[in-house]
């Protein structure tokens, strides 16, 4: 978060404590600690967060900006320099995808030794494409959450580490966030208020962007997202996933019969924003096994014509079936989003699996009815990516939310404020689920109340 956190105890022998964004935590369990992963809503402690803002150095003008911008959220480690009138300077990005198919997907361990192996060459690449060095930069924004923590604390130290040396303020950045307002980079049109579909592998999110900062959260996923849906799904048809396994069903679905395998839609019975591709995989898993298909050691390329055929038509049918429950919570969430800002003219969908075309053609028509208009950032910055966190970070920066440069100095073991579970905003009263899962408890107060919680106090 690119801030500093005050929460104020109800006890009257605490005053404030002071939670820094990335400043190391001690090791020792404490009351700061114990306090920080509780909620804002807990009976001890008032809801009055704040976000410490500082002044903005000044520039000869607002484009004079440039950002680096650290991603490594989960498995690709991603950099990239952007300006702040829009230009982007270098976009690097080193994929795991050999590991994807080793592993059957992420393994946190594995993916944490390949961020470290790659972070510094990647980093490097970024800046020599920009022609840059760090003596160019005004700041560096890093991811910090939500993510996988091992992932995350490689990005945060090599961030850390670059600011710490030559004095950068540092913007510690919410990746669903990040996708979000990547839209407003590639087109200038897109004003707050907005409604957002984030949907990849490992979330699905659907946000009313009232302000920069200020996101209200009409739906989540309460199991299995989109994206992971379709990796899963992939995988059981023998499908090549050196490239993706979303990418590679979209294109054998356009082999097969939509309507040949009838599968139910998720959560028809939910009347909210939430989303459920639990269920979906299940049928697909049965459905797979009732035609005597094999799963393991099997690949497409070798498949007969009729197994091909057999299995393009459970890729179509599947697909049908996971966009039309992402297209009937849009559905939902556009009536809920226009009676509460009625000025919206923009659906931004964005993450991984906004790349899909089907994905794209099939919302832009729930958008259309609805008389919104679908902005999706191009295929490369939909895909974890360094852009999309460097405009994030110049966004927060120009309005004064940033660190000051951490010691240029800092143990190895130092623990730092890593957010593997953050919520990006509280949640619409409509749109509570009573399915969610205990796993997704929150750990850290959303981003939406730190920053409101900082406004109301100033």
């Amino acid at each position: 978060m690119a801030a500093s956190i005050l929460l104020a105890p109800s006890l009257s022998r605490f005053k404030f404590l002071l939670l820094r964004s990335f400043i190391p935590r001690l090791r020792k369990p404490s009351l700061i600690s114990h306090l920080a992963n509780r909620s804002l809503t807990s009976p001890s402690l008032k809801p009055c967060t704040r976000v410490a803002t500082r002044s903005v150095p000044s520039f000869s003008s607002r484009d004079d900006v440039v950002m680096l911008g650290i991603e490594t959220s989960c498995d690709d480690t991603a950099a990239a320099v952007v300006r702040s009138d829009g230009q982007i300077l270098s976009q690097v990005v080193s994929s795991q995808a050999d590991l994807l198919v080793k592993y059957g997907g992420v393994a946190p361990k594995m993916a944490e030794e390949a961020h470290a192996l790659a972070i510094d060459e990647v980093v490097q690449q970024a800046l020599d494409n920009a022609k840059l060095t760090e003596e160019n930069l005004s700041a560096v924004a890093v991811t910090i959450g939500p993510g996988l923590s091992l992932c995350l604390r490689v990005g945060v130290q090599k961030a850390r580490r670059i600011a710490g040396k030559f004095r950068l303020p540092i913007v510690g950045v919410h990746h669903m966030e990040a996708h979000a307002l990547v839209a407003r980079l590639v087109n200038k049109k897109v004003q707050f208020p907005f409604l957002a579909l984030l949907i990849s592998g490992g979330h699905n999110l659907l946000i009313l962007a009232q302000s920069l900062g200020h996101y209200v959260q009409l739906g989540t996923t309460i199991d299995d997202a989109i994206g992971e849906a379709y990796d899963k799904t992939a995988r059981w048809l023998g499908l090549d996933m050196r490239r993706g396994g979303g990418p590679a069903l979209e294109e054998l679905a356009l082999e097969g019969d939509a309507t040949s395998v009838k599968f139910s839609v998720p959560m028809r019975q939910h009347k909210d924003c939430n989303f459920s591709y639990a269920g979906l995989k299940t049928q697909v898993r049965l459905a797979i096994e009732s035609r005597n298909l094999p799963t393991e050691n099997v690949s497409i390329s070798s498949a007969s014509s009729d197994d091909r055929r057999s299995r393009a038509d459970l890729a179509a049918s599947f697909q049908r079936v996971a966009v039309l429950h992402l297209e009937e919570r849009c559905q939902r969430a556009m009536e809920w989003a226009l009676k509460i800002e009625p000025s919206i003219k923009y659906l931004v969908v964005s993450g991984g699996v906004a790349s899909n075309r089907f994905v794209r053609a099939r919302l832009n028509d729930v958008a259309g009815r609805n008389g919104l208009e679908l902005v999706c950032p191009p295929p490369r910055l939909c895909t974890d990516n360094g852009v999309m966190i460097a405009w994030t970070g110049i966004e927060h920066y120009l309005m004064g939310r940033f660190d000051p440069p951490p010691p240029p100095n800092e143990p190895e073991d130092f623990q730092y404020d890593l957010r593997p579970r953050w919520p990006l905003g509280e949640e619409y009263s409509e749109g509570r689920s009573v399915a969610r899962s205990v796993k997704r408890a929150r750990v850290h107060p959303s981003l939406t109340s730190i920053i409101q919680g900082s406004l109301t106090q100033q």
